[in-house]
């Protein structure tokens, strides 16, 4: 099977929206947030993928100049917005403050507008990564549990309250975990206990469940361990989590509303807990669509020429394989 690298996945309707949006055409992406509506776990990963793709040219742009009473054009011009403000201060661009601000002040526009909408606030929570300092108030905010730093807790509120466990607001809060001015061993330690504190809380149908994985994923990259690379996810602890995602998550969310990424992420776990039945499971619901993470961290270097591809192939053949052996063949009793 060739593997496909596409952030829509198994989303079709997502994956021509992005097509025509590559050409410069922007009429599909609003048939399709139209129909997406209040769904808004669907909305706001489609608005978030889109925007990726249409922060490189100006047909977000185009589509509110002609119709500049469109929310959805509004809230894609934000989503825009809070791209190319975040790539400006990854790459410490001279105007990355210039476009934060105005990247912020489309968010409030937008969360005035429709109230109900998760999304602007979602925005405002990923340009909180771009304050590592925590100069702004709603930055700097006490948590509710105390094992917590000081973070946009607030702007977290604002999220859960129009759409609870949304997956990119707890990933965003990840991210600004990991971005702020501290020592590497105290912002890993608060992403760790951030995945366990949101995990504990087992918030069934989520991805959520995933955390503490995507957790453990951060502190091998930063860390570099190669030694025992695959112990760690055969602990009682790991797999307990990796477990809980696989049975309250995957087994209970319909496949539209998988993603790319946390499908990959669970399929490694398992299969690196020599958990191979789950795994496999996971396998088939993935298809074709790989991801290059955690592939691309966990592999030893070993494979030529892509040790990331190689690896996703020896654990889905490894998996399938064991789940074949385990099934009873026709005419013959267990």
């Amino acid at each position: 099977m060739r593997l496909v690298y596409h952030p829509a996945g198994h989303d079709e309707h997502l994956r021509v929206a992005l097509v025509e949006l590559q050409a410069g055409r922007w009429r599909t992406t609003r048939e399709l947030l139209l129909k997406t509506g209040p769904q808004w776990a669907l909305r706001t990963s489609r608005t978030q993928i889109l925007a990726v793709a249409a922060a490189r040219s100006d047909v977000i742009s185009v589509w509110l100049a002609e119709e500049p009473g469109s929310y959805d054009a509004q809230v894609m011009g934000t989503r825009v917005a809070v791209e190319r403000a975040l790539r400006a201060h990854r790459h410490k661009h001279p105007q990355a403050h210039e476009l934060e601000a105005r990247a912020r002040g489309e968010a409030l526009l937008a969360a005035r507008r429709a109230p109900h909408d998760p999304v602007p606030w979602v925005c405002l929570l990923a340009l909180a990564q771009t304050d590592p300092r925590q100069l702004q108030r709603e930055h700097c905010l006490e948590p509710t549990e105390p094992m917590l730093p000081r973070g946009p807790w607030g702007l977290l509120y604002e999220v859960n309250r129009r759409d609870p466990y949304n997956r990119e607001a707890y990933h965003r809060v990840l991210q600004f975990l990991l971005a702020r001015d501290v020592h590497p061993a105290a912002s890993l330690a608060a992403v760790v206990d951030f995945g366990r504190w949101v995990a504990s809380q087992r918030p069934v149908g989520s991805p959520l469940l995933l955390l503490p994985a995507y957790a453990h994923l951060e502190q091998r990259r930063r860390a570099r361990r190669d030694l025992l690379w695959r112990r760690q996810w055969a602990e009682e602890s790991s797999l307990d989590y990796t477990l809980a995602a696989f049975h309250d998550w995957f087994r209970k969310t319909a496949p539209a509303e998988r993603s790319v990424a946390d499908l990959n992420l669970l399929a490694y776990t398992l299969w690196a807990g020599y958990q191979y039945l789950e795994a496999a499971e996971v396998f088939e619901a993935i298809g074709p669509y790989a991801a290059r993470e955690p592939w691309a961290s966990a592999h030893d270097a070993t494979a030529q020429p892509d040790p990331a591809e190689a690896l996703f192939l020896r654990a889905r053949a490894e998996s399938l394989s064991y789940a074949r052996s385990r099934t009873p063949r026709a005419g013959r009793h267990p």
